[in-house]
C-alpha cells in the first residue's frame, strides 16, 4: 500500500494530530518491528492516526469505519471520485471568497447548511452516485466555515453548528485531497457499529486495532451534543471495554484505545488488569471544544494499551 504525505481533510472533534509523537512511544512493538499486516480503525473520525501510520508502515489491508454516514460518504468520494469533488469544492470556495462581507458569507453558509440537511433526508448512502459529490463538497465546505470545525447533530439528525466567521478559510486544499485520495486506494471503508467490522476482515495477532470512540465527558455539563443521533454513554463505554478485551484475549490482536481522563476511576476499573497486561498511560493534549475560553487548554487524556 503506497504511502504519501496526506493529512486529515476535515477538522474533527478530538483530532489526534497533536498526539502523534506521544502515540509513537505507545504503539505495539510488533508494529514498530514491521510484523503488522492489517490496520483497523473502528472510529476513524478525521483519520490523523491512519494518515500518519500509512507514511511509516506498509500494510497489506486497511479498514476504516465510522458510524457517521456523512463522514464515510466523504471518504468514499475522495477515494473514488476526487477530481469531480475538487471541481465542486472549488466553485464553493470561489463563491464564498468573492463575497464582500461576513454578513453575505453568513447567508451563504446557512444556505449550504440547509441544502446539506435536505440532502441528508433523501440521500441513498449505500450506492455511490452524483448526489454524493454535492453532499461531500457541502460537508467539507461546512466543516471549514462553521464554528470550531465541529460536526454536531440535533435530535432530528440535522447538522446545526453555526457560522464560524473565519477570514479567507482554505476550503479546497486540492493538493492534500489528492494525497488523501492516493492514501485511500485499496482501503476498505465501512459505515456502521464498531462491532460489525469483524465480518469484513479477520482480526488476529498480525492486526493493529486503534480505537478512538466518542470521549466520555469530563463533567456532566461538558457533554458535546451528539456526533451521531444515538450518542455514546457510559453503558456504551462499558460495552466497548468488553470488546477491547475480547480482541486481546480471543483474537490476540494488538489493540490501543484513547479516551478522556475524567476525575474518577471509571476507566481504570474497566481496563487496568495486570493479569491481561492491560495498562493505562496518560498523554497531554490541547482541546478547544469548550464554549468557555477559560476552560480550554492543556488537559490529560488516557491511552489504553496491551503490553
Amino acid at each position: 500500500m503506497k504511502s504519501n504525505d496526506a493529512l486529515p481533510f476535515l477538522k474533527w472533534a478530538g483530532g489526534k494530530r497533536q498526539l502523534l509523537n506521544q502515540f509513537e512511544e505507545l504503539y505495539p512493538q510488533k508494529l514498530k518491528d514491521g510484523f503488522i499486516t492489517t490496520y483497523i480503525e473502528p472510529f476513524v473520525g478525521g483519520g490523523a492516526v491512519f494518515f500518519d501510520l500509512q507514511k511509516k508502515y506498509k500494510f497489506q489491508k486497511v479498514l476504516l469505519n465510522d458510524i457517521n454516514e456523512d463522514l464515510i460518504l466523504a471518504y468514499k468520494v475522495i477515494q473514488s471520485n476526487c477530481s469531480e469533488l475538487l471541481i465542486s469544492l472549488k466553485r464553493l470556495e470561489e463563491r464564498f471568497i468573492n463575497l464582500q462581507s461576513i454578513e453575505l458569507q453568513s447567508i451563504m453558509f446557512y444556505e449550504i447548511r440547509n441544502i446539506f440537511n435536505k440532502e441528508k433526508k433523501s440521500m441513498d448512502y449505500s450506492v455511490l452516485d452524483s448526489a454524493w459529490i454535492s453532499h461531500a463538497s457541502n460537508l467539507i465546505f461546512l466543516n471549514k466555515t462553521c464554528f470550531n470545525g465541529l460536526y454536531r447533530l440535533n435530535k432530528s439528525g440535522e447538522f446545526n453548528v453555526p457560522f464560524g466567521k473565519y477570514k479567507n478559510p482554505t476550503i479546497c486544499n486540492s493538493e492534500n485531497l489528492l494525497n488523501v485520495s492516493a492514501a485511500l486506494q485499496n482501503v476498505i471503508l465501512t459505515h456502521g457499529e464498531y462491532k460489525d467490522i469483524e465480518k469484513y476482515i479477520d482480526i488476529n495477532e498480525d492486526t493493529f486495532v486503534y480505537i478512538d470512540p466518542p470521549y466520555r465527558p469530563l463533567t456532566n455539563s461538558s457533554s458535546f451534543t451528539s456526533y451521531s443521533k444515538s450518542g455514546f454513554n457510559d453503558e456504551n463505554q462499558v460495552e466497548l471495554s468488553v470488546w477491547f478485551k475480547k480482541l486481546v484475549k480471543k483474537n490476540q490482536a494488538n489493540v490501543m484505545l484513547s479516551n478522556s481522563d475524567p476525575d474518577d476511576d471509571f476507566f481504570y476499573n474497566l481496563y487496568e488488569n495486570n493479569e491481561d497486561k492491560i495498562k493505562i498511560k496518560k498523554v497531554s493534549a490541547s482541546r478547544a471544544i469548550n464554549s468557555n475560553a477559560s476552560k480550554r487548554g492543556k488537559i490529560s487524556e488516557i491511552v489504553v494499551i496491551h503490553e
